[in-house]
């Protein structure tokens, strides 16, 4: 069994050695444990850094791509090299990493396919109340959209099975874990949650620049994540707001023309008919978009047998 830790980084000459040094290089239940750092097209010598300190596999982009990207970069390169478990952390030493055994312990025992690292939001001191209340409902959101029990949505912290890692798409470039999560939900794979500490912050978040840019572009992967695979329900939802009132307008209507009074109530026909052909519209599009949906788990299904059959043996 291998087990390869992948450390996606930009710009982390300073923080990586930390962050390597706080690495297990024996984990219980795995023959081999490599390490893997993508370095997202770093001005620095964040490269260097990772092959100095004894770092098994370095990826270097040719420029930044963003951290969806180095992380989907890094889950294929595991998988080529023949990794059973992909644990992912980040390059700041967040995660307290003598807590990876119990990370990957449920997929060991067959019981998850995705494991992801819970913080105690509650007691890290140096998030804020404001970044506390975001992080629970951002999670509650998440919990309700992907059909799972995740408590920690945005933890980067995260343990994947070999087959789960080729069955993942990342399909924006700021972020990978909100859009892994929902994906992982809505497609069945099982995704559960263990305790983890964190150390103190070594610098500030670079993904959080500010809470509204936050918060907005979160809403927008959420959103996106969605519609690419449940859009019949998202349309089929704005389709009924549409076809409700219109369709209550239409009796209104006749029941006004059935006492003599429909002269004095047309607005309500033409308001009620508009109503009701965007409704109409609205289910076209659901039509149309879940025949997508289709097409596109097909797809998926195609990649991840032609992933399979190519991503390097599992030792």
């Amino acid at each position: 069994m291998k087990l390869i830790i992948q450390v996606p980084c930009y710009d982390e000459e300073s923080t990586l050695p930390e962050t390597l040094a706080d690495l297990p290089r024996e984990v219980e239940g795995f023959t081999k444990v490599e390490w893997l750092v993508v370095d997202d097209g770093s001005r620095d010598g964040t490269s260097e850094v990772a092959r100095n300190h004894g770092v098994d596999h370095v990826v270097r982009l040719n420029h930044n791509h963003g951290l969806a990207h180095a992380f989907m970069t890094g889950l294929r390169r595991g998988i080529e090299l023949g990794a059973d478990v992909i644990v992912n952390t980040d390059a700041d030493n967040q995660y307290r990493s003598k807590d990876l055994p119990n990370l990957v312990r449920p997929i060991l025992d067959g019981e998850a396919d995705i494991v992801v690292g819970a913080r105690s939001i509650e007691t890290i001191e140096h998030f804020s109340a404001v970044k506390r209340i975001l992080q629970r409902l951002g999670s509650r959101v998440v919990r309700t959209l992907s059909r799972t029990e995740i408590q920690d949505a945005p933890s980067g912290f995260r343990a994947i099975s070999r087959d789960a890692a080729l069955r993942l798409n990342v399909f924006t470039r700021y972020t990978y874990t909100l859009e892994t999560i929902i994906q992982a939900g809505l497609c069945d794979l099982r995704v559960v949650n263990v305790p983890v500490g964190v150390h103190p912050p070594t610098r500030p978040s670079r993904l959080i620049r500010s809470v509204g840019s936050y918060v907005w572009r979160s809403l927008q992967t959420m959103l996106s994540v969605y519609l690419i695979y449940k859009p019949i329900r998202l349309f089929g939802f704005l389709a009924f707001l549409f076809l409700t009132p219109g369709f209550l307008l239409a009796v209104r209507y006749l029941y006004f023309a059935w006492i003599g009074e429909g002269k004095g109530h047309v607005q309500s026909v033409i308001v009620g008919g508009a109503l009701v052909v965007c409704g109409i519209f609205m289910l076209a599009v659901a039509t149309l978009a879940h025949l997508q949906a289709i097409n596109r788990r097909l797809l998926e299904e195609l990649r991840y047998q032609e992933r399979k059959r190519s991503g390097g043996p599992s030792s």
